[in-house]
């Protein structure tokens, strides 16, 4: 008998001889294709074929389960850049802040909005001239060290809170969850300024964290968490709105709150199925939609042009 028609070689390589199956395929492979598997050895392609049908664990929303909240940490160093960029060009403040409606004169000052027509050496700025990235970018700012209540406190207290507070809502949310809820709530806490308090310049990542403090009470409660400490948490998240009354921008913080617990109840309480995905996001939307458009009529009713004309 031809002693080379017993020769075996590896399927993707048959340059190399093996004498070793796939105990999936049955295939021989060589050292190199491999696989160390239960019970002896797999090929690549059954190693992928099996990883593709193992359904991979997901989050009590329908994320992917996360070990690492990479979002938090990237939402952080953010925000500390934008405010390195503060201390290098303090005009960044005044460029990006929410503002829904305010006065630059021709000296350089920065004066209040009085509707109707604008100066001469007077122009607009805010939403109002049509700045409407103000609406996110002002969640990423912080007070100068020098200015407001807290100066630089302001930066690191808001850091703390999204340190402490992303490390255990990303992991229940997973991070598109996240990361839309975060951004929803800085926006939902900008709109909220932009109807009470159009004039107000306002900087920080307050009304984000307010939402994400929201969501943690909400998840907790849906996947049945000892609510003792989540109870005492939002306590005195609470307390800390009512006293924000009086020192910073309260409005910021309460939208914030009623906009990330709204995202959170769609992400928590949408029945699992083939269209929960399609659901929080089409309610994301909606909340996005709604948002937009009062802010939208807001911005008309200053500077007082019809929105439907």
């Amino acid at each position: 008998m031809d002693s080379e028609a017993t020769v075996t070689t590896c399927y993707r390589h048959p340059g190399v001889e093996c004498h070793v199956r796939c105990v999936r395929c049955d295939r021989y492979i060589c050292p190199d294709c491999m696989r160390e598997a239960a019970v002896g050895h797999q090929c690549p392609d059954c190693v992928k074929e099996g990883m593709r049908s193992v359904r991979q664990a997901r989050t009590v929303t329908g994320g992917r389960v996360v070990a690492v909240p990479v979002v938090t940490y990237a939402l952080i160093a953010v925000s500390v850049l934008a405010y390195l960029a503060e201390l290098a060009l303090p005009e960044v403040v005044d460029r990006f802040a929410m503002l829904g409606a305010g006065l630059v004169g021709p000296d350089g000052g920065h004066y209040v909005w009085g509707g109707g027509p604008v100066f001469e050496g007077f122009r607009a700025e805010g939403l109002v001239n049509g700045e409407w990235y103000r609406l996110l970018t002002g969640a990423f700012l912080h007070l100068p060290p020098t200015e407001g209540t807290f100066g630089i406190l302001h930066i690191v207290m808001n850091m703390v809170a999204l340190w402490n507070l992303g490390r255990a809502v990303e992991p229940m949310l997973g991070r598109v969850h996240f990361l839309v809820l975060y951004l929803l709530s800085a926006l939902g806490g900008s709109v909220l300024v932009l109807l009470l308090a159009p004039q107000d310049s306002v900087v920080g990542a307050s009304g984000a964290v307010f939402g994400l403090g929201a969501a943690y009470y909400v998840v907790a409660r849906r996947i049945g968490a000892d609510m003792r400490a989540v109870n005492r948490f939002m306590g005195g998240l609470l307390l800390w709105l009512v006293v924000s009354a009086v020192v910073t921008s309260w409005e910021g913080h309460l939208g914030g709150l009623l906009a990330g617990g709204a995202v959170a109840v769609v992400f928590a309480y949408v029945p699992r199925g083939r269209r929960r995905t399609l659901l929080q996001a089409g309610a994301c939307l909606g909340l996005l939609a709604l948002l937009v458009v009062l802010a939208a009529v807001k911005v008309s009713e200053l500077t007082g042009e019809g929105v439907f004309r």
